[in-house]
């Protein structure tokens, strides 16, 4: 019984908390509409300014969740694109840069990490997601496998 009691505090204390933070950053919430997209965008890149590269940060979670959403905002609403592999968009924005493998060395590591990423044998994570992003000023969302 007490399980119980203790649970519906929770979810009250939680229905509390997202009343105050829906009335504080309305931005933030479910992306309906492309207005929204804009807002949660923008919302997503000044967290990932004040986040960095830190992945300890008290907001890093707050990021990933907001990125997901962005993500699957993009996905859904951009339905006549063919989805395109982060591994792609790495590869597509080196060239445009004219960078090479080594290059990256900082954002993924070494020079064999990004080889695996590009050839698909290795996923990026949350922190080298990060770090391209800034490096290449684009949402991280494109680096978010389809």
């Amino acid at each position: 019984m007490r399980a119980s009691a203790d649970r519906s505090k929770g979810f009250a204390r939680l229905v509390q908390a997202w009343q105050g933070i829906r009335a504080r950053v309305p931005e933030f919430g479910p992306i309906r509409n492309e207005r929204a997209y804009v807002r949660m965008n923008a919302l997503m890149d000044s967290i990932l300014k004040e986040v960095g590269d830190d992945e300890d940060h008290e907001l890093a979670d707050l990021l990933d969740i907001v990125s997901t959403l962005v993500a699957q905002y993009e996905n859904a609403s951009r339905l006549e694109l063919s989805p395109v592999e982060p591994r792609e968009v790495l590869r597509f924005l080196m060239e445009q840069h004219g960078l090479r493998q080594s290059h990256l060395a900082k954002e993924l590591g070494t020079q064999s990490v990004v080889s695996e990423v590009l050839a698909g044998q290795r996923e990026l994570n949350t922190r080298q997601i990060r770090a391209l992003s800034k490096r290449f000023k684009v949402s991280p969302a494109v680096f978010i496998a389809p």
